[in-house]
């Protein structure tokens, strides 16, 4: 399945009555404040512009974006309030403008953070009548829900989406993903599905798996429910992208491909040398020639995957007699010519003359 092309955000609605000062958030709880950024402490090509930090989790923030001395956040990018993708994937960063992205970045620069108490905070929550500025990585710590479809809307704790499943747990109920004991109740770090309301995990478990399953592969761990289950982790702020899984992605597991190459008898008594390939000649694991082997089956086994218990590959060698030391370069071809004749799916490197394998 090809990966689809970068997700969209839809413009969010313009609120003319939303004040442009600080209201509520001066009164609003706050965590633990992040060091701030200071000059020379890190490279500037590692700092995001919008949230001002450099030591989060790729989980939550995504990738870093770089280009002409500009570095931001992919997820940052998503959940500015006022920034919008008016370009094709390609152009900017995902589709972010460069002067769109330069003009977000002065407006923010005058909102002060509700959690550090930091100005530049791009995020706003959707709920109305709330005011609370907050960058992505402090309202991430702080309990704050960004939801990743449609307009990518962003909520403070106290007006984020919570689950609303009855759900009963029996004594201590522990993660169905990391198997450590979750919270008694659904809540922000701990969720439940709301298909079959017997599997729980914590959030960063779950989103864990989402980023490794996608949106094509994603499910409940316990009752395999898709539609219901997307659709909650979605409304709860699970980032699911829309692309095909990891482990289907090119090259992930081009290693359980690769067909064994090489002799592994303890004398190999091919003229041309371990490497040569024969079709019939190897399993997964360990590999002979079938001459080496003692071997005149078409379809070879080592020890380890025969289940007749066959002598190891190194006993067809301990003969010392002149036949064991292996037949002359004409003798071997001519045999595996043979062979050749009688298996036509064998490989075709078989098939060359004698006077090839002399040169």
């Amino acid at each position: 399945m090809e990966p689809t092309s970068r997700p969209r955000k839809r413009p969010q609605p313009s609120d003319a009555q939303r004040p442009t000062e600080l209201q509520e958030e001066q009164t609003g709880p706050s965590c633990a404040l992040p060091q701030p950024i200071t000059e020379g402490q890190v490279p500037e090509e590692e700092v995001c512009r919008l949230c001002r930090r450099a030591d989060c989790d790729p989980e939550v923030v995504g990738e870093l974006c770089h280009q002409d001395g500009l570095s931001v956040h992919e997820n940052c990018l998503y959940h500015a309030s006022k920034l919008n993708q008016r370009g094709a994937d390609e152009e900017g960063f995902y589709g972010f403008l460069f002067p769109d992205i330069l003009q977000e970045l002065e407006r923010a620069a005058k909102k002060r953070c509700c959690i550090c108490r930091l100005w530049g905070a791009s995020i706003t929550c959707q709920a109305r009548r709330c005011y609370r500025n907050f960058h992505l990585p402090c309202g991430s710590e702080r309990g704050c829900i960004f939801q990743y479809f449609g307009e990518y809307k962003s909520f403070c704790w106290k007006h984020r989406p919570v689950q609303r499943v009855r759900a009963v747990q029996q004594e201590q109920t522990l993660c169905l993903i990391c198997r450590e004991v979750v919270a008694g109740r659904p809540c922000y770090d701990t969720l439940v599905c709301p298909a079959c309301a017997s599997a729980w995990f914590h959030r960063r478990c779950i989103q864990g798996q989402a980023l490794c399953s996608a949106l094509h592969h994603f499910r409940c761990p316990h009752c395999q429910d898709m539609d219901t289950f997307r659709e909650e982790m979605f409304r709860l702020g699970i980032k699911i992208p829309d692309r095909d899984a990891a482990w289907e992605e090119d090259g992930a597991f081009a290693n359980h491909y690769m067909q064994h190459s090489s002799c592994d008898a303890t004398q190999c008594l091919c003229p041309v040398g371990r490497e040569y390939a024969e079709a019939n000649g190897s399993c997964g694991a360990s590999g002979t020639h079938e001459h080496c082997s003692n071997s005149r089956e078409s379809n070879w086994e080592c020890n380890d995957c025969s289940s007749t218990g066959t002598v190891p590959i190194s006993a067809a060698n301990t003969d010392c007699s002149p036949t064991a030391q292996g037949p002359s370069p004409s003798t071997w071809a001519e045999e595996q010519e043979a062979r050749t004749h009688r298996h036509p799916t064998a490989h075709p490197a078989l098939a060359q003359k004698p006077a090839d394998i002399h040169q």
